[in-house]
C-alpha cells in the first residue's frame, strides 16, 4: 500500500490545518527519550577502523600483486568505501560531534580523501533533498539522468533514454546501479572544478587528486593493464550498486510532490519516507538508512539511536493518522520496480491507491486553496 500519489493534476494544493506542534511535541518525546545524544564510543570505533581497514586493504593488495585474485580485494574495497561514505554521512548531519567544524572535517577528510566524493557537492545536493524530498523541480535526487521516476519526466522527454529502454527501466534499474560509482566520482570533480561559490574549494581540490591520482597510480603500479581495468571495473561497479542498494528503497515509489503544494513538516518528511525492515545486520549493511523517516525528521540523530527511535515515530504518526510507510527489503525493491515500470509505460499517475483516495479528508494532508 506504499504506492500512492497526494495530488490531483491541474490543482493547487497547500497544507491543511493541521496542529503546528504536531513535530514540536513529536521532537520533545524524542528529546526526553534521549534518542539526540551523543554516541562517542560507537562512533570513535569506527572513524579508528576506517583508515585501519583501508591500510589494512592496501597492505593486502601491494602483497597479492599482479593477480586475478585482486578482484576479491575489489570487493573488499567496494564494501569499506561504500560503508566509509555512510559514516561520512553521518557527519556531514551533525551525528557525530556537538562542534561542526569537527563534523564537516570530518566528513571532508571521509568522503574526498578516503572515499573520492566531494563533500561540497554532496552537501549541496544532499540539503536540497532533505529540505523537500520528492518534489518536483526542488529535489534532485527525482532527476536521473537515464530512468524516468515521474510521469512529468516522461512526458517533458528529459531522460536521455530511448523510448524501448523507458519501456523497460524497472528491468534495467539495478544493472544501471553499476554506473553510479563512476557517475559520484565524476560529479564531485565537476563540482569543485566548476565556477560558483564552494567553501574550501582548494581543500577539496587537493583530496580528490590524492585520492584519485594516488588510487589510480597504486592500482596501475601494482597490477598489469588488464587485471588494473578489471579492477577499477569490479570496484567501481560494486561500490555504486551497493551504495544504489541503499539509497533506493528511502523514496522511489513514494509521493512525488508538486511544485505548488506546501505540507507542513513532520507531513512532508514520513509521507515521502519508506523504512525498511529488518535487523542489526541490515542497520550496518545500509548505514542506518533503512530507517530513512526517522532520519528524515531528525538527520542529526546518531545512526545507534534510529533503531530506537522507530516504534516511537510509527505510534505517534499512526495516531495522527500519518501513514507511516514500513516494508521489508526485498518488497522494497518490487515497488520501486514496479512503479519504474509503470512510469516508463507511460502511466499518469504511478502512485494511484484506491485506499488512500478514498480516505482524502481523513489523511488531513492536504486541503484546496
Amino acid at each position: 500500500m506504499s504506492d500512492f500519489r497526494l495530488t490531483v493534476p491541474g490543482r493547487r494544493r497547500t497544507v491543511s490545518g493541521a496542529p503546528l506542534n504536531d513535530y514540536t511535541e513529536l521532537a520533545r518525546l524524542v528529546r526526553e527519550a534521549g534518542l539526540l545524544r551523543r554516541r562517542y564510543g560507537y562512533y570513535w570505533t569506527k572513524l579508528i577502523a576506517a583508515p585501519l581497514a583501508l591500510a589494512a586493504g592496501i597492505a593486502v593488495f601491494i602483497w597479492i600483486g599482479d593477480t586475478w585474485w585482486q578482484l576479491c580485494t575489489a570487493a573488499y574495497f567496494a564494501i569499506l568505501f561504500t560503508q566509509t561514505a555512510f559514516l561520512g554521512h553521518d557527519a556531514a548531519h551533525r551525528q557525530i560531534f556537538v562542534s561542526g567544524k569537527w563534523n564537516t572535517w570530518v566528513s571532508i577528510v571521509l568522503g574526498d580523501l578516503l572515499v573520492g566524493m566531494s563533500y561540497g557537492w554532496w552537501q549541496h545536493k544532499h540539503t536540497r533533498h532533505h529540505g523537500n524530498p520528492n518534489k518536483l523541480g526542488v529535489d534532485p535526487d527525482i532527476e536521473l539522468p537515464v530512468i524516468a521516476v515521474t510521469a512529468e519526466q516522461v512526458q517533458r522527454g528529459n531522460a536521455r533514454a530511448p523510448g524501448w529502454l523507458r519501456s523497460h527501466q524497472g528491468v534495467f534499474f539495478f544493472p544501471v546501479l553499476l554506473l553510479e560509482g563512476l557517475s559520484l566520482h565524476a560529479s564531485s570533480v565537476r563540482r569543485v572544478l566548476a565556477r560558483g561559490h564552494l567553501d574550501r574549494r582548494w581543500v577539496e581540490i587537493a583530496f580528490l587528486s590524492v585520492r584519485i591520482i594516488g588510487y589510480l597510480g597504486l592500482v596501475f603500479w601494482v597490477l598489469s593493464p588488464g587485471i588494473a581495468a578489471a579492477f577499477l571495473g569490479v570496484q567501481l561497479g560494486l561500490f555504486g550498486f551497493y551504495m544504489g542498494l541503499s539509497f533506493a528503497p528511502n523514496h522511489k515509489g513514494m509521493p512525488v510532490v508538486p511544485r505548488e503544494m506546501t505540507l507542513d513538516f513532520l507531513r512532508r518528511q514520513v509521507l515521502m519516507s519508506r523504512d525498511v525492515r529488518g535487523n542489526r545486520f541490515l542497520d550496518t549493511a545500509m548505514g542506518g538508512l533503512n530507517y530513512q523517516i526517522e532520519h528524515h525528521l531528525f538527520p542529526s540523530m546518531p545512526r545507534p539511536h534510529l533503531r530506537r527511535a522507530a516504534p516511537l515515530i510509527s505510534d505517534y504518526c499512526r495516531a495522527r493518522d500519518v501513514h507511516y510507510t514500513q516494508t521489508g527489503l526485498f518488497e522494497s525493491y518490487g515497488i520501486v520496480v514496479r512503479y519504474i515500470n509503470r512510469v516508463g509505460l507511460g502511466e499518469r499517475d504511478a502512485f494511484s491507491c484506491p485506499l488512500l483516495e478514498q480516505r482524502t479528508d481523513p489523511l488531513k494532508i492536504v486541503k484546496e486553496s
